[in-house]
């Protein structure tokens, strides 16, 4: 069951959530983001996934905690950057969350733990291998989904999505 979602009551402020990756089109997905949170006056939050699996089997002399521990930094690295890029681009300064799990299942949980989490904005890839992963294993759920998803088209310039955003 999902939480009711309450971002626009009273005392509460609807927030775009963002996945940040390593993927191409990951920059597309901040740059509508933070300009829609600009434009709208909601809340940017972004999130970053830590593979739980990380450093499994390696518990030998607390290597899966070292290995743990520096993929949180570096996941933690990728929001700093991610954040600057909105600082800089338009002035909004989002909320940074890092969770450990599965990508999609870590997603879900963002949006149920933040009730003011209102869309989750993805962008495509746009190479031969189709819209990316996480596009694609969300897609085949999105039906189901908690919450809207808008999938930003991977190919667009910052022109361009100044113009749609």
């Amino acid at each position: 069951m999902t939480r009711k979602r309450t971002s626009y009551q009273s005392g509460h402020a609807p927030k775009f959530l963002v996945v940040v990756d390593d993927s191409p089109e990951c920059d597309r997905a901040i740059v509508f983001a933070a300009r829609r949170a600009s434009r709208t006056g909601h809340g940017l939050q972004m999130l970053a996934v830590v593979d739980p699996q990380l450093g499994d089997g390696q518990g030998l002399f607390g290597v899966a905690e070292v290995m743990r521990a520096e993929a949180h930094a570096e996941a933690r690295a990728k929001l700093d950057a991610a954040a600057d890029r909105a600082m800089k681009l338009v002035g909004v300064e989002p909320e940074l969350v890092v969770r450990d799990g599965a990508m999609a299942e870590a997603i879900l949980a963002q949006i149920e733990e933040d009730p003011d989490v209102a869309i989750l904005i993805l962008a495509a890839g746009t190479g031969k291998d189709g819209p990316g992963p996480l596009v694609s294993s969300l897609a085949r759920s999105a039906g189901t989904f908690p919450i809207p998803v808008a999938l930003v088209p991977g190919q667009l310039t910052d022109e361009e999505i100044e113009a749609l955003a």
